[in-house]
């Protein structure tokens, strides 16, 4: 059997689940205000130490959909956000939030329909998310220098193709924010790089073909 990796911390009005897989240890959790989450405290979650609202408000700012809340009958009641966002994150991932459907996010990571941390500096064990491998290895600031085309309208389910030894590939409305938190490019379509060498970041140029690039 393998080492247990999901792990559910029940209350008496709402479960918190944690999700091993996706954790990149952010720390929206751990330094909230409260005593939902104290590390070193066993367990280190604790529903009842706080109100379902600020539960909910907590775990909704989980970046890569580790933390998810449920009902008491099992339900993930959360709601996506209206608008679907890609933020190119300083020297890190793309933290996606919205309406998602990921190609390769499995059934059991609810969490992912909602909020996510993609690769894309091409080092992730963990391809198509994020594993903190970019943590000193990829140098890039999260500028977008292109504007794209204003959206007529938002929302809407936001597809999250991640195509075999290429980019990952978005079809939907969507805005990318800079890595200074400036809403920057807005369509429908778009084609990120997630090797980590495009020299017109975060957009994808093809250099993953000589670069050799290999992610499923």
């Amino acid at each position: 059997m393998g080492k247990k990796q999901v792990f559910l911390y029940p209350g008496n009005q709402i479960d918190v689940e944690w999700d091993q897989r996706l954790c990149i240890h952010i720390g929206e959790c751990g330094y909230s205000e409260g005593e939902l989450f104290v590390a070193g405290r066993d367990p280190w979650c604790q529903p009842d130490l706080s109100s379902p609202k600020e539960t909910m408000e907590i775990v909704e700012r989980c970046p890569s959909g580790a933390l998810v809340y449920k009902n008491k009958d099992g339900r993930i009641t959360e709601t996506a956000a209206s608008d679907n966002t890609v933020t190119v994150v300083y020297q890190g991932p793309y933290f996606l939030k919205g309406d998602l459907a990921i190609e390769q996010s499995p059934s059991d990571m609810p969490g992912t329909e909602f909020r996510a941390a993609l690769c894309r500096c091409g080092l992730s064990k963990n391809k198509p998310f994020c594993d903190n491998s970019h943590d000193g290895q990829f140098k890039d600031y999260g500028a977008v220098g292109e504007t794209g085309e204003p959206l007529k309208e938002t929302g809407g389910k936001l597809k999250v193709t991640p195509l075999k030894d290429g980019p990952l590939m978005l079809s939907g409305n969507v805005t990318i924010k800079a890595g200074s938190g400036r809403a920057a490019w807005q369509g429908d379509k778009v084609a990120l790089c997630r090797c980590g060498a495009s020299k017109n970041k975060p957009f994808c140029d093809g250099t993953h073909n000589s670069v050799d690039f290999k992610a499923d």
